[in-house]
This record gives C-alpha cells, sequence and structure tokens, in this order.
C-alpha cells in the first residue's frame, strides 16, 4: 500500500516544461547580459547609433530558436508517455508482488525519453539566432555591412555570446530533465500515512 503515493508522480508534461524553460531562458539571458556588462564594465553593444534595437531583436529571436530547438527534443514525449502511466502501475505491481524481479526498475526509460543532446542543438541554435539577429537587425535599422559584422563578431567572440549559450544550455537541459524525470510533489512528514 506504501506505493500508492508514488503513482501519484510522473513527469511534467512537454508544454509546461516548454513555458517554464522558456521563461527561465529569459530572465536568465537578461541577468546574463546585465551581470556581464556590470563585470566587464562595457555594453552588450557598444556601437554608438545602433539603439535598443539589435540587442533586443537577437533576444527575441534567440527565445524562438531556445522554443523551437527545446520542442524538438521534447515534443515526441507527448504522444510516447500518454501510456507510461498504466503501463507503469502495473510493472510496480510485479515488481512487488515478487513475480517481475525487479521489472519495475527503467521504466520508460527509452524511446519515449528526450535525450539530453537535444540541449547541445538548442544551445547552438539559440546562440547562432543571437548572434545573427543583432546582425540582422543592425542592418536594417540602417549600419553598413562592416559596422553590422563587427557588433556580431563581438558578440561571438565575447562574454556576452558565451553568457546567451550559458542560459540556453542551462535552461534546455532543465527542461529536457523535467519531462525525463519521474517524480512526484514534495511531501511534509505528517503527510505520510505510514
Amino acid at each position: 500500500m506504501s506505493e500508492s503515493p508514488q503513482g501519484e508522480g510522473g513527469p511534467v508534461r512537454p508544454l509546461t516544461a516548454l513555458a517554464f524553460a522558456t521563461i527561465g531562458f529569459v530572465a536568465l539571458a537578461i541577468f546574463g547580459l546585465g551581470m556581464t556588462s556590470l563585470a566587464i564594465g562595457e555594453d552588450v553593444i557598444a556601437t554608438p547609433g545602433l539603439g535598443q534595437i539589435p540587442g533586443a531583436t537577437g533576444v527575441v529571436l534567440a527565445t524562438l530558436a531556445f522554443a523551437g530547438g527545446l520542442w524538438a527534443a521534447i515534443g515526441r514525449a507527448d504522444r510516447t508517455d500518454a501510456a507510461a502511466p498504466a503501463g507503469a502501475e502495473a510493472s510496480r505491481s510485479q515488481g512487488v508482488g515478487g513475480g517481475g524481479g525487479g521489472a519495475g526498475v527503467g521504466v520508460g526509460a527509452g524511446a519515449g525519453h528526450p535525450s539530453f543532446w537535444g540541449s547541445a542543438w538548442t544551445t547552438l541554435a539559440c546562440f547562432v539566432a543571437y548572434v545573427g539577429g543583432v546582425w540582422l537587425a543592425g542592418l536594417a535599422t540602417g549600419a553598413d555591412l562592416a559596422v553590422a559584422t563587427a557588433v556580431a563578431g563581438r558578440l561571438a567572440t565575447s562574454w556576452f555570446g558565451v553568457a546567451v549559450a550559458a542560459a540556453a544550455f542551462v535552461c534546455s537541459w532543465s527542461g529536457i530533465a523535467l519531462v525525463r524525470t519521474r517524480a512526484r510533489r514534495p511531501r511534509w512528514p505528517w503527510e505520510d500515512s505510514s
């Protein structure tokens, strides 16, 4: 009977994980860019006359790349995990009864779980989208090709690019972990009946 509280748990749905991870990415990227600027004493885009449009465009495109890359990594889990709770409960009951011989171990590990390698691809997509978005928006706001390329190159080879890539990596890893993990809600000691 002590198995029933564990039956309440399960992975976070992919759309929920995508929403939390994307919001976290935007917050962490903006925080990372701001703290990097403060730490090294330079503006993110130090070229006068460009304004705020290239930076904002870069963050918007990086966010879209993040959401697309993470959804590509976790989107299939929604379809394959739909039947997982029933199968997981059956395996657990076999393992508890002694006939399964530990059949419940590793339940769900396989094709239904997204790979953490999706985090690497999402990070790369965000980095390229951020630098490319700043470059394109720089051109669109009237900067010539040399200035836009210099600004994008500086972002790609400085700590600012690292801050965006790190935010993408941490948040995409977290989003994938939310979908992969089978956990139950935290409980106070007095909530357990045993």
